[in-house]
């Protein structure tokens, strides 16, 4: 099993330890205000395959690529006007920019699938400390298997990937709990959104002054990570905007509504009872976590609305619910 370290109790050791695996070629779980990320050396082509093979992953795939400041950034990729002010606005925080890799950047191309941009982002908090302990960017997906539930609490990486990593990094719960938003600015001045995530759209349209242009079904085109039809999704089948409940489905509620046939649920699990988006997202993939472990042969969750970080939300349960390939 993994070694743990709770960096509340010793973050110089937490940053030694972490640095001295990153060093070695090999993954480090770490905590993110998203969620937990799979981190590895971004420049060294062994430790990014060592990723996509602890978590089962399809290299065309791209990684996101950490940072501990801007100045590391702009050392690795261009910026246009709308994504530096994107990134003056949000960074550090769970914003992803997709940019042009400068040719000099020792980035791999392991980590961008092959792709001349590379999606770039500064975390809060502890992350960023130890990218700048370690001196290089660091590839980081979500810390659980290909295509399965992110993780939101080192106990969660223990009990998906505590087999297949030396050492997670524990940070307690991640306060976001959805992965990054994924923005591009196009050379045309177009702004896309590639993935609704912790910072709502509205807020980036704020910033930039434009709309930003959402695909209209999954894209075939893999431009950055959370991109596939199915995705963080849990071995149970997921039907969503339920209204009424099949006997031992579990079921995931939002709001106080009552759910016909409700007392016959495997586990009853509330996102929020009150309907507050934010407490919502930070609850959803351990509450999909927790309804999987039910042993429910489907998990049914109520309508969610689709503003603020509800978009978020809609899109990951989407990708839950989307038949598996």
């Amino acid at each position: 099993m993994a070694r743990q370290i709770n960096i509340e109790e010793d973050r110089d050791m937490a940053l030694r330890e972490g640095v001295s695996v990153l060093a070695s070629g090999h993954p480090v779980a770490i905590p993110t205000e998203t969620v937990y990320g799979l981190a590895a050396d971004a420049t060294n082509p062994v430790a990014i395959a060592r990723i996509y093979e602890t978590k089962g992953r399809p290299q065309f795939n791209p990684l996101i690529c950490h940072m501990a400041s801007l100045a590391m950034a702009e050392d690795h990729v261009t910026f246009d006007p709308l994504s530096r002010r994107l990134a003056d606005a949000f960074w550090p925080g769970p914003l992803t920019l997709i940019l042009p890799l400068k040719a000099e950047s020792p980035i791999h191309s392991l980590a961008t699938a092959g792709l001349d941009t590379a999606g770039v982002r500064i975390p809060e908090g502890f992350a960023a400390e130890l990218i700048n302990a370690f001196g290089k960017p660091l590839a980081a997906p979500s810390a659980n298997s290909s295509g399965k539930i992110s993780s939101t609490s080192a106990a969660h990486v223990e009990a998906d990937l505590g087999d297949r990593v030396e050492l997670i990094l524990d940070g307690g719960a991640s306060p976001v709990g959805v992965e990054s938003t994924i923005v591009k600015i196009e050379a045309d001045g177009t702004a896309r959104l590639l993935r609704p995530g912790g910072i709502v759209a509205e807020d980036i349209e704020r910033v930039i002054g434009v709309p930003l242009m959402r695909p209209e079904k999954a894209s075939a085109a893999i431009e950055a990570p959370g991109m596939l039809a199915s995705h963080y999704a849990p071995t149970a089948a997921v039907r969503l905007n339920a209204v009424s409940l099949e006997a031992g489905e579990a079921l995931l509620r939002f709001g106080d509504a009552d759910v016909s046939g409700q007392e016959n649920a495997a586990v009853i699990i509330e996102l929020s009872r009150s309907g507050d988006l934010v407490e919502a997202a930070s609850r959803l993939f351990d509450a999909m976590k927790t309804a999987d472990a039910s042993g429910a042969h489907s998990i049914a969750i109520t309508p969610i609305p689709h503003h603020g970080l509800g978009e978020a939300i809609n899109d990951r349960l989407a990708r839950a619910a989307a038949p598996r390939p």
